[in-house]
């Protein structure tokens, strides 16, 4: 998606205040938080694949408004279709990759494989910034608001995927008989907040995922340093790649306890207000480090979660964890808010006390 590393430019060069930014952040986070639960539980009820497909379907609409008629209420607009969207996919695709590799009796390579999506989601990137670079100075916003709009399209593509449901016990099956849709909904909440160790996992995941936000700012921050706007996708692009290779190499690292990972999200902190300190745009290789252990610590502390769902819920119970993490996310975009990258430095450091929390059932992960 070409916008996606220009979209917060697009929102300045509209004349939009920081503040009116990180409060369309904050109204895309509430969106997240009101539909997350209830989308999770369509997933589970009915179709994890239909719930990505329409999930693309909602973003392609939302980036046509933006593209169309820019200005605040659009994007307010375009973020309630988004907010919707991600909710939608949020929790049906890790229920999807996990289930399909218990039916295959893999569950226990979720760490390897999920850590290889991440990465290779944000590998994807890479085209994408080149393709914003290559567009922008051709058609500026609107030539990169369709292609993306396109490429948001091509999502239904995740029709294709195969599909396995979970049955209670650990079973799997094929058919559409089960519960109810607010039977599937209660199972699901009840387990996310009954069963402690479930409790203790999705809590920890929750607290870091809000981190993830601060991807929304790495354009500004970029900006902020000098970078010219035609350069800013390559620029962010290092940070990206930092990222991508946490995430692959999350599985080399599933074995570290808590000491280790909080230890890791310690270092994280230390190298983005470092990148602060330096103000330049040499601190982006910084970033790079924050975002690259930051998202290796995030991939096992999903798998965790994972690893302890018992019942078929699963998309459900993911998603009250991510509804827990849009409430993170609106500390991030305060804690940016307040004081830009130092402060979110200082949460990231903070949050690694979360990893020091009694350890679950899934403590160590196998490859």
């Amino acid at each position: 998606m070409p916008l996606y590393p220009l979209y917060a430019l697009l929102f300045t060069d509209t004349g939009l205040s920081g503040g009116e930014i990180s409060l369309l952040f904050a109204l895309w986070s509430t969106v997240g938080i009101v539909a997350e639960v209830p989308t999770g539980a369509l997933a589970d009820r009915f179709s994890r694949r239909a719930n990505l497909v329409a999930a693309g379907l909602l973003q392609a609409a939302g980036f046509a408004l933006w593209t169309a008629l820019p200005s605040f209420a659009v994007f307010a607009a375009g973020f309630v279709l988004w907010g919707l969207g991600g909710a939608l996919a949020s929790g049906a695709v890790e229920a999807l990759l996990y289930d399909g590799l218990r039916a295959a009796g893999h569950e226990h390579r979720y760490v390897r494989v999920s850590g290889q999506v991440t990465a290779a989601g944000l590998v994807a990137q890479i085209p994408a910034a080149i393709a914003a670079a290559l567009l922008f100075p051709l058609g500026g916003y609107p030539l990169v608001g369709w292609v993306s709009v396109a490429v948001c399209l091509a999502a239904a593509l995740a029709a294709r995927l195969p599909e396995v449901r979970a049955a209670p016990g650990g079973g799997n099956e094929e058919d559409d008989d089960g519960p109810g849709y607010f039977a599937t909904l209660r199972d699901g909440v009840r387990e996310a907040a009954g069963r402690p160790a479930v409790r203790t996992a999705a809590l920890v995941l929750a607290a870091l995922a809000g981190l993830d936000a601060v991807e929304e700012y790495f354009p500004l921050l970029v900006h902020g340093w000098g970078v010219p706007t035609a350069l800013n996708p390559a620029a962010t692009l290092v940070i990206t790649v930092g990222g991508a290779a946490g995430a692959a190499l999350a599985a080399k690292a599933g074995r570290f306890a808590g000491w280790g990972l909080a230890g890791l999200m310690l270092a994280a902190g230390l190298a983005l207000a470092a990148a602060a300190a330096l103000d330049r745009p040499a601190g982006i290789v910084l970033v790079a480090v924050f975002y690259g252990l930051y998202r290796l610590v995030l991939v096992i502390a999903d798998a965790r979660l994972q690893a302890v769902i018992d019942g078929a819920a699963r998309a459900t119970v993911t998603s009250v964890a991510a509804l827990a993490t849009e409430l993170s996310a609106l500390l991030l975009f305060a804690a940016w808010a307040l004081g830009g990258a130092w402060s979110v430095a200082v949460l990231t450091a903070g949050l690694a006390v979360t990893l020091l929390l009694p350890a679950s059932d899934g403590e160590r992960l196998r490859e």
